[in-house]
């Protein structure tokens, strides 16, 4: 053992620094799943700032000190409070706001969102089958990003009023119809957030010939 950790402490020292660098500075997370369609993409490879809130002992929760605020349309990791799974979704509720779904339309405090610029496309549903999605421009406290819906879906069109808790936000998925987001998993605690996601790094086609997006790579999210 002495003889390999030896002969090998320049790989060690290197994974010891990758393994400090992914879990307390940035990392980079494959994404499985299209809760966060149009935006993100199954197959979208994203770099997660791990700074962006908080200065973490690495491999807890444990916050040393925070570092940044995080804010309404915010794109970020987190741990399911439900089961501590690692999710991303978008904050849509900041501690004190008031949240409520109609009709799929987003009121915070008490103001709807606007919905513009509405797109359909064909959505792969599975096992070969397609659906029409619509697309829509929400903007809401003056930013604006693309959300989908999906025909007959059975996610909760209307939902809420609820209150955002202290140190605690509310999270959706742009694909709202297809997401497990604060509508079934609760508020999510600061302590639970990982950090923000800013840019795409690579990506491809995971759900079919797993093709390289290369209009993708290095892209900004928004």
């Amino acid at each position: 053992m002495r003889k390999f950790l030896r002969n090998n402490r320049g790989l060690i020292v290197f994974m010891l620094c990758l393994g400090l660098f992914r879990t307390a500075i940035a990392d980079w997370n494959p994404v499985p799943t299209g809760s966060m369609r149009p935006t993100i993409l199954e197959g979208d490879v994203v770099l997660v700032n791990r700074l962006a809130y908080d200065l973490k002992i690495p491999l807890t929760d444990i916050s040393l000190a925070r570092l940044g605020e995080p804010e309404r349309g915010d794109i970020v990791t987190f741990s399911s409070p439900k089961d501590g799974t690692r999710l991303i979704k978008r904050i849509v509720g900041l501690p004190g706001d008031r949240i409520e779904l109609r009709n799929n339309v987003l009121s915070v405090n008490g103001k709807p969102a606007d919905y513009a610029d509405i797109q359909w496309v064909s959505e792969d549903a599975g096992d070969g089958r397609f659906v029409q999605a619509s697309r829509w421009s929400e903007t809401l406290a003056g930013q604006s990003h693309a959300v989908q819906f999906l025909p007959h879906a059975l996610a909760r069109a209307d939902f809420g009023p609820v209150i955002v808790p202290e140190n605690s936000y509310f999270m959706m998925g742009d694909n709202r119809d297809n997401s497990e987001d604060s509508r079934y998993i609760g508020f999510v605690p600061r302590e639970l957030l990982i950090g923000r996601a800013g840019h795409i790094l690579v990506s491809a086609d995971i759900k079919h010939d797993w093709k390289p997006r290369l209009e993708r790579t290095v892209s900004r999210l928004h």
